[in-house]
């Protein structure tokens, strides 16, 4: 299926994929808790709005 440096390659690039977005959202840690405090409730928001369009469809389908 893969070749052994296929592999070898992939996981060495998940690895450094991994670091690279933890160090930059560990750098613009505070600057994301100041532009996007309110995302959260945005976030429930539509959790919410997809619960609601799946329970009216089940129950429109009954």
């Amino acid at each position: 299926m893969f070749t052994t440096g296929q592999l070898i390659f992939a996981i060495f690039f998940f690895i450094a994929f991994v670091m690279v977005i933890f160090f930059s959202y560990r750098k613009d840690k505070r600057l994301h808790a100041r532009h996007y405090s309110g995302s959260i409730k945005i976030l429930i928001g539509f959790i919410l709005f997809l619960v609601i369009l799946f329970v009216l469809k089940s129950w429109v389908k009954s």
